[in-house]
């Protein structure tokens, strides 16, 4: 039997951007948290090397903005990099009065002048990673859920499953929500919808996120009517754990930033060969160095190599990276790491303003699921945990001063209606399905594009949907289910992006056309535009 529930605020998603706006909410409105798990679910928890901020004198806002602005390969909008970070550093102080127990220097008397330590990584012309050891998303992410935990105004849902946004009258007026335990679709009505939900890099084979990135908030953004805007730029990790019993497993950029070495099964380093700032590039010029290698040689991976730092040092600044790689018979001490590049981050997302507001009134979206501007043609190392908790911030406020606005009708939405569908005896072409999006996406819509590629991933993503409609409207919802629909969509739509971009720019490599064109222009998609004959 479904339920109906009332809320003023529901958020789906219980990573960083979905916890810290639900905390910076007024304590008087009463706010669901949706989730499929809990915050060890999101790609908050497994963001490791830290968050970007200015901290230190000898760093500046400025400097911060030339180089994400820089990294962003021209896509960048000033005006989304000026407001993330020059809110930097009260956000790292908030998170600190909350209790996240950042990394200080031990070369100096913290009780006299306590300084944070901050790293170094790939883009940036100073150390302003503050970082808690080696697993900073975790560390925030624990004190964030334990702090909503305590409050009585958020109620937070696991084992949910969001299926679609419900607009009525132009305006977003809750969502349908699959409870897995019960296996009902429930009404969750509110005056305002947060979507907080991730990437959505699971379209891809091999990806550095465990658990969630399959692209819903997105997904059905994009189906209640709003925008969205460079899912071609889709960044790839350069160094994931490379192990046939390592699932996803992400080797910290940090670990570059203290000097360690990618090279060759050889021993020899080739990073200078693409680069000049060598290892420390950015992500999508490294990621495609070793890609090429891979290919150049016939390699299963290349190879990352710290084991000249001292131990002590390792032991005290990568414990989680250790203590892993050790699981796998890899001593980081003293041997070099096997790594391949994996989908990362998903640069592009639903198309938002300064308050995180989408194109539906009473519709939010922060996040990777967003497009803010901040990113670009490619995200710069660890700005994705500021813009989650500057965006939230904004988000929050701008909540706050609309409430009690007049949302128009009194009527609520209608309930589910699965009256016309049964439960599956098929779920095979879930399963199968699955691989094959999974694996074209991988081959045709990679690191390196052609548009013959992109035309064959075109058809395939067409046909897979129309597959998946079918499913979708003679079954009873599933989790996979819905993951797989919402990852065809999304990768129909990274796709058309992909197409529509002419030039080489960032993460979007393209053989047909590997120049850069002289004016950066985003690639927007509308909805109506696409639907039309």
């Amino acid at each position: 039997m479904s339920s109906h529930f009332r809320h003023d605020v529901v958020i789906v998603g219980r990573g960083a951007a979905g916890m810290a706006l639900a905390l910076r909410l007024p304590s008087d409105l009463r706010i669901a948290m949706i989730s499929k798990g809990d915050v060890k679910q999101s790609s908050t928890y497994w963001a490791q090397g830290g968050m970007a901020a200015v901290l230190h004198a000898r760093d500046s806002v400025e400097a911060h903005v030339e180089d994400t602005l820089r990294a962003g390969a021209g896509l960048c909008h000033r005006d989304a990099v000026e407001l993330a970070v020059s809110h930097s550093r009260e956000t790292v102080d908030w998170l600190a009065s909350l209790g996240v127990d950042f990394d200080l220097r031990d070369d100096i008397d913290a009780s006299q002048s306590p300084e944070y330590h901050l790293a170094q990584e790939g883009g940036h012309s100073h150390r302003r990673i503050v970082h808690a050891a080696d697993r900073t998303g975790g560390a925030i992410g624990e004190v964030l859920e334990a702090r909503a935990r305590a409050a009585e105004n958020i109620e937070l849902l696991s084992g949910r499953i969001a299926v679609d946004l419900v607009v009525r009258d132009g305006r977003c007026r809750g969502i349908y929500v699959l409870d897995e335990e019960s296996e009902s679709v429930d009404l969750f009505e509110a005056d305002s919808v947060i979507l907080a939900s991730g990437g959505a890099s699971k379209v891809y084979l091999y990806t550095s996120n465990p658990d969630g990135a399959s692209g819903d908030g997105i997904a059905m953004a994009w189906r209640a009517g709003c925008r969205v805007a460079n899912l071609e730029f889709n960044q790839f990790h350069p160094t994931c754990l490379y192990h046939p019993q390592a699932k996803s497993f992400l080797i910290t950029e940090a670990l570059r930033g203290e000097g360690a070495h990618l090279v060759l099964p050889t021993g020899e380093r080739f990073m200078a060969r693409f680069d000049e700032r060598g290892e420390l590039a950015p992500r999508d010029i490294v990621a495609r160095a070793i890609d090429h290698e891979m290919k150049r040689l016939g390699i299963d991976c290349v190879y990352l190599d710290i084991s000249h730092r001292e131990p002590a040092f390792l032991e005290q600044h990568f414990p989680t990276i250790l203590e892993r790689c050790l699981e796998y018979g890899i001593d980081i001490r003293r041997e070099r790491i096997p790594v391949v590049p994996a989908a990362h981050y998903t640069c592009g997302g639903v198309v938002v303003d300064r308050h995180g507001q989408t194109d539906v009134p009473g519709l939010y979206a922060i996040g990777e699921c967003s497009f803010t501007g901040l990113h670009g043609a490619n995200r710069m190392a660890s700005n994705s945990l500021l813009e989650c908790l500057v965006y939230a911030q904004t988000a929050a406020a701008h909540i706050s001063a609309r409430r009690g606005e007049d949302y128009g009708s009194d009527e609520s939405p209608p309930p589910w209606d699965e009256s016309q569908v049964t439960d599956s005896d098929e779920d095979v072409v879930i399963s199968h399905n699955w691989h094959e999006l999974r694996q074209f996406m991988w081959d045709y819509v990679g690191i390196v594009r052609t548009n013959k590629r992109l035309q064959r991933a075109l058809r395939r993503a067409a046909l897979l949907q129309g597959e998946i409609a079918e499913y979708y409207s003679n079954y009873k919802v599933t989790n996979d289910l819905l993951e797989l629909r919402n990852l065809a969509m999304v990768a129909e739509l990274m796709i058309r992006c992909a197409m529509q971009r002419r030039e080489s720019r960032g993460l979007h490599y393209t053989l047909d056309f590997p120049d850069l064109l002289p004016e950066a222009t985003d690639t927007v998609l509308e909805p109506d535009a696409l639907s039309a004959p």
